[in-house]
């Protein structure tokens, strides 16, 4: 008998597919056991039928019906922030776990190298956004050496791996990212930019971190951002530095000058990432995907080995 964590996805798109077959193919604590949509052509519901997982096309009102649900512990919400503010509370008032993969946060926000153990015991933990999952470590690793007075990150992704949810949600993407800059990066002050690149061939995605900082000690700062770098690629095999961290001094014209103490010398470090994926269920250049759904994985993985424990006690 399997003594797998038995997990949900709601969102047969392509972040809620790609989530699936992750679980499938990378997850030793994690069982897939049920897909909800709402399209009932959908690819992501064909292809789980065809993995012989069970599936709905009536979202979390058919979810809740499948006899497959009753042994659901977690389950991942990849549909939109408006829809998922009801997902939350259907599902939080059947005792389930929630790991949302939308921008709506309403928990708190996880991103695995920074606050993996924070919010165990957390009925619904918000995996923030796929910038901000790409860009927040950074943010922190340069925090942990010296304090960030404003953090900016700017995410450019292929707009053929954007679909209807992000572009339906880009208010939220900025909003939330932002405020996870601050929260969960520690910087004094955050903003967040998205770009959907319509290059062709689709580029992967770019990332690229400003932080602001009074005169640190320039090698601790790349080498804790080089440390934090391995702890990603530990989940996202793809993630990487372009280039050397930068560090510039800042111009006396420069208004960003407002945002450092009095006194103290402004540097703006900059760092620029690149974001490939692994291509599990799309094209490699949608990093964006990729990294949203291995750090639910993640995520998933801790909270269930958490719950498991508590059981025991």
């Amino acid at each position: 008998m399997s003594t797998r964590t038995k997990v949900a996805v709601i969102g047969s798109g392509n972040i809620g597919t790609d989530l699936m077959i992750k679980v499938l193919r990378l997850s030793e604590e994690l069982e897939i056991a049920a897909m909800a949509g709402i399209d009932p052509e959908s690819d992501g519901l064909a292809r789980a039928r065809r993995l012989k997982v069970a599936t709905t096309h009536e979202g979390v009102d058919g979810l809740t019906t499948l006899d497959e649900f009753a042994d659901v512990r977690i389950v991942f919400d990849a549909t939109s922030a408006g829809a998922h503010r009801r997902h939350d509370h259907v599902l939080r008032g059947l005792g389930r776990t929630v790991v949302d993969l939308t921008p709506a946060a309403l928990g708190p926000y996880v991103v695995p190298p920074v606050n993996a153990d924070a919010h165990l015991d957390s009925t619904n933990v918000n995996m923030v956004t796929c910038g901000g999952q790409a860009t927040i470590p950074i943010v922190a690793a340069v925090s942990a050496v010296t304090p960030v007075h404003y953090g900016e990150i700017v995410a450019s992704i292929a707009s053929r791996s954007a679909g209807p949810g992000t572009r339906a949600n880009i208010d939220e993407f900025t909003e939330t990212t932002a405020s996870a800059i601050e929260k969960v990066g520690g910087a004094a002050r955050g903003k967040a930019i998205i770009v959907l690149n319509p290059a062709e061939p689709p580029l992967i995605m770019r990332d690229t971190v400003h932080c602001l900082v009074s005169a640190c000690d320039e090698q601790a700062v790349t080498a804790s951002v080089e440390e934090m770098v391995g702890r990603v690629q530990a989940y996202v095999p793809g993630y990487r530095l372009k280039q050397r961290v930068q560090f510039e001094q800042v111009g006396t014209d420069d208004p960003l000058r407002s945002l450092v103490p009095a006194g103290a010398t402004p540097l703006k470090v900059s760092v620029f990432l690149e974001v490939e994926g692994a291509a599990h269920y799309l094209p490699a250049y949608a990093g964006n995907l990729d990294i949203m759904t291995s750090a639910a994985l993640r995520t998933a993985e801790r909270l269930a080995a958490h719950q498991s424990a508590e059981a025991t006690k």
